[in-house]
């Protein structure tokens, strides 16, 4: 017996006329009744269940629009193909605008309709097919190339690679499939991981091309000033490529996007990598520039205070101190509403900053709240939940307005995040920093397997904090628990997002330069 591929009920006053293409679809293996009026077609639809309805436009009694109205009032979520002789194209938006899968013009042949049901019906199957294939031929291939990549430019397409990956995998029902994935994005983070504890030192003193924190302003917005280009370059912190990938789908229908790489310095995290970026500087040396950034690393608290300072001295020696300049850090809904109010004012200025602390809040937040941990329960809703939050933000109008004023926009992260599945103990004083994923103070301890050891400070270019300072920088998808309550907080920060540790995900960072299509 052929198996049943679906069942489509077909509306029709003429239904004894399509007898032809019911054998048709029969023969494909489709199970096909039919009603010849919609009233009658509503009847059916209450007592079965069918994967579909043909709908023919022009019928006595209720006509198609009409049933399809009503239809659409009792399963919003049923495939219906309307079939028309008319041409009109009122006709065609009331249709689409019913959310129609698919509109036909008579006359019609057994094949077109056939096509049209397969494409209908079994079209996230057959993609979900083709996505399953094709990502078990790449398999290898990243397997491969994580073995012998032997740069951060050879793990950026890696890390792209695995990412897209992730997306067209997202929707996947084939669990099989999403755990053999996931095991290769852990297996290649670990190789990832053993790159960076080798080769990191090196790539800070003999870095042969990519862009570091540090440089983002002097390689990708000083040549744009020096054009005497307007500037705005927006920091959203914590967010990482996957994310980037969703967002740049909004953002390409309005903007040429160009697309460039970018490593997070260690620790990846805020106080670090973000200053770094607005200084133009490794920790060591922003810590010896401002002594008071020293002081707020040793005394935990106020981590980020001198940035607008930085960012001014950074334009300052590369000549640039004379033209209009703003620095803006946004951390609430009203604040961005209300710099977007000003935005007139801000606009005067030759380069504009701007901090959106949006992202990092929402992973903070996730991981105190219960209800938010139901509401983005995972990687694929936290996606969502940023394009959600996006399309609905000030951001997208202050982004808007100011390309129109002919800004360049320049989007980046400081770093990105790493969900977190497996605590480590940590041997530390009272003293010691209280990050999830990163920890510096006086000689704390914890086994190689779980964290790369930092005491060669000046080698890793990182500010001595204290007499025998070290940093513990976790590795793949471990977080850092003391020994004091470890169940508790094993249980409160299991699969959160943190950042601060070694993984894609938080060191490769994306740099998008947008002008206005």
């Amino acid at each position: 017996m052929k198996d049943i591929r679906a069942k489509i009920l077909w509306v029709d006053d003429e239904i004894n006329q399509l007898k032809p293409h019911i054998l048709f679809l029969e023969e494909k293996g489709y199970v096909v009744s039919t009603s010849n009026n919609g009233q009658d077609a509503l009847n059916e639809l209450t007592k079965n269940n069918y994967d579909l309805v043909l709908l023919d436009q022009f019928m006595f009694g209720l006509d198609g629009i009409e049933t399809l109205k009503l239809i659409k009032e009792k399963d919003p979520s049923i495939n219906v193909i309307m079939i028309t002789k008319s041409e009109e194209e009122w006709l065609m938006d009331e249709a689409i605008s019913e959310k129609i899968s698919h509109l036909l013009i008579k006359p019609v042949n057994p094949s077109q309709i056939f096509m049209a049901c397969k494409e209908t019906i079994e079209k996230n199957k057959i993609y979900n097919k083709k996505v399953s294939s094709q990502y078990l031929k790449e398999f290898q291939e990243i397997e491969s190339l994580s073995i012998n990549a032997n740069s951060f430019s050879d793990w950026w397409k890696i890390y792209e690679m695995l990412t897209k990956w992730n997306l067209k995998i997202d929707n996947q029902s084939e669990n099989s499939l999403i755990e053999i994935f996931n095991s290769q994005f852990e297996n290649s983070n670990r190789y990832f991981t053993k790159f960076v504890e080798k080769k990191y030192a090196t790539f800070l003193k003999e870095n042969d091309g990519d862009l570091l924190s540090k440089d983002i302003f002097d390689r990708e917005i000083i040549p744009l000033l020096s054009e005497d280009k307007k500037v705005c370059f927006i920091v959203l912190e914590a967010m990482r490529l996957d994310q980037f990938y969703f967002l740049k789908e909004v953002l390409s229908k309005n903007f040429n996007i160009e697309s460039k790489p970018s490593v997070s310095i260690l620790p990846t995290a805020t106080p670090f990598s973000r200053n770094a970026i607005f200084s133009g500087m490794y920790p060591d040396e922003f810590c010896d520039f401002c002594p008071d950034q020293l002081q707020d690393l040793k005394d935990g608290k106020n981590i980020n205070s001198f940035e607008n300072l930085f960012f001014d001295n950074q334009l300052a020696k590369k000549g640039f101190d004379s033209i209009k300049s703003h620095y803006h850090k946004i951390w609430s809904f009203d604040e961005g509403k209300k710099f977007l109010r000003e935005l007139d004012k801000y606009a005067k200025n030759n380069i504009i900053s701007i901090v959106v602390n949006f992202i990092d809040q929402l992973a903070y937040k996730r991981a105190q709240s219960n209800i938010l941990k139901e509401i983005v329960p995972d990687e694929s809703s936290y996606r969502k939940t940023i394009l959600d939050w996006y399309e609905q933000s000030w951001l997208k109008e202050t982004i808007k307005k100011l390309a129109a004023k002919d800004f360049t926009i320049i989007l980046t992260s400081d770093h990105g995040s790493l969900e977190v599945q497996k605590p480590a103990i940590v041997s530390a004083d009272k003293h010691s920093s209280d990050g999830i994923r990163y920890k510096y103070g006086r000689n704390i301890n914890l086994d190689n397997r779980y964290a790369l050891d930092i005491r060669d400070l000046v080698e890793f270019r990182l500010p001595s904090l204290d007499h025998q300072c070290n940093y513990l920088v976790a590795k793949n998808n471990y977080f850092f628990v003391y020994p004091n309550e470890k169940n508790k907080y094993a249980i409160k920060l299991n699969n959160s997002f943190q950042s601060g540790g070694i993984s894609m995900q938080e060191m490769l960072v994306p740099i998008y330069i947008m002008n206005s299509k």
